[in-house]
């Protein structure tokens, strides 16, 4: 389990920002504090409301300094589609290997659905040496953040 003050595991994705580039986290340190924000899927109802209200709230993170990245399992195709219909203003890292929720200890089944391995919702705060900052893991799909808590958590690695 990755707790705060561990080293952020590495890893490289694809990153959907309206194109389809690469994220390498060690290579955006400089963006410090960075939010890693993971979530199950795009188009669903909690995830869709997460999105929108980290959306809404975006000039906290962008006044601290803070760069904020959202990762699912989803392809990076459909999470840019999601993108552009909720007007969101950061990008998302698309995890369809999911290297980095096995990395992060943040996978989960939908065994009712016949779902599985998708991102539990949880949010890593990395500060500029690479370190967890913060952790938030919930096991329940329809529990947001706290997103004072995480802004403030930003505050505090910047």
């Amino acid at each position: 389990m990755i707790a705060a003050g561990d080293d952020a595991p590495d890893f490289t994705a694809p990153l959907a920002d309206g194109d389809v580039d690469s994220f390498t986290l060690s290579e955006r340190l400089d963006e410090a504090p960075i939010v890693l924000a993971f979530f199950p899927a795009a188009f669903t109802g909690t995830c869709t409301t997460e999105m929108c209200t980290f959306r809404d709230r975006m000039a906290r993170f962008e006044a601290l300094d803070a760069s904020v990245y959202r990762v699912s399992v989803d392809l990076p195709f459909a999470l840019n589609e999601f993108r552009a219909q909720h007007e969101l203003n950061f990008a998302l890292v698309s995890d369809n290997d999911r290297e980095i929720i096995d990395l992060y200890d943040v996978s989960m089944d939908f065994d009712s659905l016949g779902v599985s391995d998708v991102a539990k919702r949880a949010v890593f705060v990395v500060d500029a040496d690479g370190e967890v900052a913060y952790r938030w893991v919930s096991d329940d799909p329809g529990r947001e953040p706290d997103y004072e808590a995480v802004a403030e958590a930003a505050e505090a690695a910047a």
